[in-house]
């Protein structure tokens, strides 16, 4: 037998604080479920036990507050998100076959303390899991503590046996009960000896062993100490009396009765799918298992009859699930697998009449844009209305989604995710609809799903040859900065190796190091600007990393994407981002670099192909439009629908002087502020960003809101409406979830009010752009023009048109995003056309 012992409150308190906020999409915290099973899994891995106990403490009084009633006194309570998890982990943990323990009147420590001691005695091997120290006084030949710890940031879990504990602190593991005697301990109250600390303690004890030993020889000791011990002789009892541990509590100690039981399955699925621990329960090897069946008004799975495809294809309703090689279609309880290439299943998708519900709606439509056919009759996608429901899930597969929302697998010879599309999809718009987001998915993402289909296959065309030359190009420029960084230093070194790089700096070069990191001193940009003026090798650095950058993400990455047509096929996902911005990935053509002329010079080499040119257009300040519309402020409003400078006249009011005597530098910094405001931008960070004092940038951010007054008060309301729902919304009711208002963590809470103020207009603006990505699409569709939509990117829509239509598309183009929405603020794009995306953007 081998036995391993943990200290639940410790274990789950330190998950808790370890893993950032995780929640179901109902709201029931998980961070802390996540983290312990993960240790639990580990701890089990490398004691190899066979037998578990898991102690936990009562909320009722112990022994040591009968001895002393300011024993622990001053903790803080458990934070409520905490305590929610408390029980469930111990529902978790006995399902799993563990014994969980709790004793009144004992700690959790004794609880360890007692099972140790029956280990020792039987000499059973005994592993202790903690993250308090006090439980080292149990180490033992037979007893290891493995304590959970954390070091340079990072947790980890140090072993100590008897050994150890002798080489960290010079004493035996009994000894360690009299050290805390002497110094104390402030997070348990146990007063030790007033004016003996740590270092005192040890020496004492190396020299005496014990109390008793320091007691009887108080006559040897210097003057203070001595008064300082007799003084606090009494307290220094107490103390050793309150930190030993109890190896006698009134339990369980037959220690066959905690090798552990088998798992109750079905009662553990069942819990485990309600709080959606999907992936421990992969590890585990479990199915997701729910308590009663779909609601009632829900399709029951079901084995489904496969049938000819043509009965399912002649359905005026079907779900459609494509695999690699093939769409499975069902209806009505029957299935059919059709050919990706059969012309009977594009009639069907193109076909407007034929109800579709799937999960994958871009797929289907590039799947018809492949044989020159649209999609049409899509009325309900899975993994989109899954998204708009939770975007805070870091996945969407159809299967975990089945399991989360109750939706049973059947038995059937059709894939899984083919089985229970039908009924998810059912569950889903019921959802869907009760939280009036059904017209956001049929009006919105999925019209939009179709253009981002189109729009990924038309891709966009680069000059190779361009793209290398200019690679080249940054290469010499590389190996000169490389020469000149070398000369500096004095030697050659890896300019790419923090570590490296940061001996260069603080110790060869002396410069000040800012901030120290778990793998030595920071390097990062940071650290590096503040640096920029404290020697030339810094700036040469800074220009190294922005140049290598350019080349090996953008110069050598983008050569290897182009496809055999010359031109760049990314892919657009609707499911990434929790604001409902859409994303762009192989390549991700949204980070191409815009504000150093050497990144815009990449835009060169995007060009339309010949005989077309590009149409670009740019919706100017979009997200302080929305502010304007959305916060109702008048004076703001009318600034906008004057086209006046909403950055001039807000500096004029920040710095109290008339417009006219605004300078570039103000107008900058009165920018920062604007945007700073809709990004939920504090004092702190405003200051940092525009190099003023705290007191400045708060002075600023005062002015702001008082000039623009209606601004604080619509900001104070989404902070108490996010409170009171749970969630931030668009002016479209596209949701994001706010777990984070509901920590007790100051830090944690106060992202999630950042979030509350900045995702209604962030995700309003996102909003926008989807809605005139459609418009155009569709317009010049109808107008049969010679154009399409090539990109997106943030406020930012690329038409590539045939040159004799530029003009036509370019006012298709502005006026179908100047009324994507209507606000009680215009909207306004500016068109360029031109060649090359450089040129268009001039």
């Amino acid at each position: 037998m081998r036995l391993l012992i943990i200290d639940g409150n410790s274990i789950l308190n330190r998950a808790f604080y370890g893993i950032k906020v995780l929640t179901t999409h109902d709201g029931v915290p998980t961070n802390a479920l996540v983290g312990f099973l993960n240790i639990y899994f580990r701890l089990l891995e490398q004691t190899k036990a066979d037998a578990v106990a898991v102690a936990f403490d009562r909320k009722a009084p112990t022994f040591r507050h009968e001895w002393y009633e300011l024993y622990k006194a001053g903790r803080k309570g458990m934070p409520e998100e905490l305590a929610q998890q408390l029980p469930l982990i111990k529902e978790l943990l006995t399902l799993m076959g563990c014994r969980v323990i709790e004793q009144d009147g004992y700690e959790a420590d004794d609880i360890l303390g007692t099972l140790a001691a029956e280990a020792r005695r039987n000499g059973v091997p005994c592993f202790v899991a903690t993250g308090d120290r006090d439980s080292l006084q149990l180490v033992s030949e037979e007893v290891t503590v493995l304590l959970a710890a954390t070091r340079m940031g990072r947790p980890e879990t140090v072993v100590f046996d008897t050994s150890a504990v002798f080489e960290k602190y010079g004493l035996t593991p009994s000894q360690l009960i009299d050290l805390k005697a002497l110094m104390g301990d402030s997070s348990d109250n146990i007063p030790g000896v007033p004016g003996v600390g740590e270092k005192t303690a040890l020496d004492l004890l190396h020299q005496y062993a014990t109390v008793d030993g320091v007691y009887e020889h108080l006559d040897e000791l210097r003057e203070t100490l001595r008064r300082k011990l007799t003084e606090g002789k009494d307290s220094a009892y107490l103390s050793r009396r309150l930190g030993t541990i109890c190896c006698e509590a009134p339990i369980d100690t037959e220690l066959s009765h905690y090798l552990l039981a088998p798992r109750q399955t079905h009662e553990l699925s069942m819990l485990m799918t309600r709080l959606e621990l999907f992936k421990l329960m992969e590890k585990m090897g479990l199915t997701a298992t729910v308590a009663a069946p779909v609601e009632q008004s829900a399709p029951k799975p079901q084995r489904m009859e496969a049938v000819e495809p043509a009965v399912v294809l002649s359905a005026n309703s079907l779900t459609v699930w494509l695999s690699d090689d093939s769409a499975w279609l069902t209806a009505n309880g029957n299935v059919a697998s059709v050919s990706l290439d059969d012309t009977r299943l594009l009639e069907v998708l193109s076909d407007e009449t034929v109800n579709k519900k799937t999960a994958d709606t871009k797929a289907l439509a590039a799947q018809c844009l492949k044989h020159g056919k649209t999609l049409k009759g899509v009325s309900f996608d899975a993994v989109l209305a899954a998204y708009l429901l939770n975007p805070l899930a870091s996945e969407y597969d159809v299967v975990r989604l089945a399991q989360e929302y109750g939706v049973l697998p059947c038995d059937g010879d059709a894939p899984e995710p083919a089985r229970v599309l039908e009924p998810l999809c059912h569950v889903l718009e019921k959802q869907l609809a009760e939280a009036d987001m059904l017209l956001l998915l049929t009006d919105m993402e999925i019209p939009l799903a179709v253009v981002l289909a189109s729009m990924e296959a038309a891709g966009f065309e680069v000059d190779g040859e361009g793209v290398a030359a200019f690679g080249n190009q940054l290469q010499e420029r590389l190996d000169i900065l490389i020469k000149n960084i070398t000369k500096q230093v004095g030697y050659e070194f890896n300019l790419n190796s923090p570590k490296q790089l940061a001996k260069a700096l603080f110790e060869d070069l002396q410069l000040p190091a800012k901030k120290k990191t778990k793998s030595g001193y920071s390097t990062n940009a940071e650290v590096l600007e503040s640096l920029r003026h404290a020697h030339p090798v810094v700036e040469m650095i800074l220009d190294y990393r922005t140049l290598s950058k350019l080349k090996s993400t953008y110069c050598d990455g983008l050569q290897k994407v182009i496809a055999a047509d010359g031109r760049i096929h990314s892919s657009f996902n609707q499911t990434e981002t929790r604001t409902g911005r859409i994303s762009s990935t192989e390549p991700n053509l949204q980070n191409i670099p815009v504000k150093q002329e050497l990144g815009r010079e990449l835009r060169r080499f995007f060009r339309a192909k010949e005989g077309y040119v590009l149409c670009d257009a740019d919706y100017s300040q979009i997200e302080l439009r929305v502010l304007a519309a959305l916060s109702g402020d008048e004076t703001m409003t009318d600034a906008f629908n004057n086209e006046e400078d909403i950055h001039r006249i807000t500096a004029s009011q920040v710095f109290d002087v008339p417009e006219i005597l605004v300078t570039p530098l103000m107008r900058s910094q009165a920018k920062a502020v604007n945007f700073g405001i809709v990004y939920g931008i504090g004092a702190h960070s405003l200051s940092e960003d525009i190099h003023v004092t705290y007191t400045e940038a708060k002075h600023y951010i005062d002015q702001y809101l008082a000039h623009y007054s209606a601004v604080a008060g619509y900001m104070d309301f989404l902070i108490a409406e996010a409170n009171r729902t749970g969630y931030a919304k668009t002016l479209f009711n596209r949701r994001r979830p706010l777990p984070e208002l509901k920590v007790s963590n100051h830090v944690t809470r106060s992202f999630g009010e950042r979030v509350a103020r900045n995702m209604p207009i962030q995700g309003t603006a996102a909003d926008i752009i989807k809605f005139a990505m459609i418009r155009v699409h569709r317009r010049l569709t109808e107008e049969k023009a010679d154009a399409r939509l090539i990109l997106q990117v943030h406020d930012e829509l690329i038409v590539e048109a045939r040159e004799n239509e530029a003009e036509k598309v370019a006012r298709i183009l502005q006026e179908e995003m100047e009324q994507a929405a209507t606000l009680a603020v215009r909207l306004r794009a500016d068109v360029n056309i031109g060649k090359t995306w450089y040129d268009a953007k001039q």
